[in-house]
C-alpha cells in the first residue's frame, strides 16, 4: 500500500523540519554556549525564510499557478541557503594561513556599517567562520546545514515535476 500525502501536508512536513532543525541551533546556542558566527546567522535567517514561505504555502493551499510560484520562491531560497553553506563549509576547510582574521561581530556590524559594507564582511567570513566548534558523524554544522538546504530545496521544487508529483502527493492534479 503506497502512502501519499497532500500538497499542505507536504508543505507541513518541511515546516516540521525547519522548526526542528533551528530548535535545534537555538538549543546549542542557548544550552551549550555555542555561539554562532554571522554566516551561521545568515543561514538561520534563510531557514526562516523558508518556514515562512511553506507557511503563507499552508495557508493558501496552492493549486496550478500557485503550486509553481511556491515551488520556485521555496527552491530559490533554498538555493540561497546553499550557497552560503557552501561558503561556510569552504571557509572552514581552508588551510590555517589563508583563514581570514576574525572581524567584528554582527550586531557591531549592524550598527556601525551600511548595509553593504556589512553584507560584504560577512560573506568574506572571518576567523570564527572557520572555526569547527560542533560536529555530528563527521560533518561541521554548516556541512548539515548545506545537506538539509540541498534536501528542502529538492522538496519545495517536487510539486513543479508532475512525474514526481504522482508519486508522492495525493492531490497530483
Amino acid at each position: 500500500m503506497q502512502t501519499r500525502v497532500s500538497l499542505r501536508g507536504w508543505y507541513l512536513i518541511q515546516l516540521w523540519i525547519i522548526s526542528g532543525l533551528i530548535g535545534y541551533a537555538l538549543f546549542l546556542q542557548h544550552r551549550l554556549g555555542l555561539e554562532p558566527c554571522p554566516l551561521c546567522i545568515l543561514q538561520r535567517l534563510v531557514f526562516f525564510g523558508l518556514a515562512a514561505v511553506l507557511l503563507v504555502a499552508i495557508v493558501h493551499s496552492p493549486k496550478g499557478w500557485g503550486r509553481r510560484v511556491y515551488g520556485g520562491a521555496g527552491g530559490l531560497v533554498a538555493l540561497v541557503g546553499v550557497a552560503i553553506s557552501a561558503w561556510h563549509v569552504r571557509l572552514q576547510n581552508l588551510p590555517a594561513d589563508q583563514v581570514p582574521s576574525c572581524g567584528p561581530g554582527l550586531d557591531f556590524m549592524m550598527e556601525n556599517f551600511p548595509l553593504t559594507d556589512t553584507a560584504r564582511m560577512v560573506f568574506q567570513g572571518s576567523g570564527e567562520c572557520a572555526e569547527l566548534l560542533w560536529s555530528f558523524m563527521g560533518l561541521s554544522m554548516p556541512a548539515w546545514a548545506l545537506i538539509w538546504f540541498v534536501l528542502l530545496g529538492i522538496a519545495a521544487v517536487l510539486p513543479l515535476v508532475p512525474a514526481l508529483r504522482r508519486l508522492v502527493l495525493s492531490d497530483a492534479g
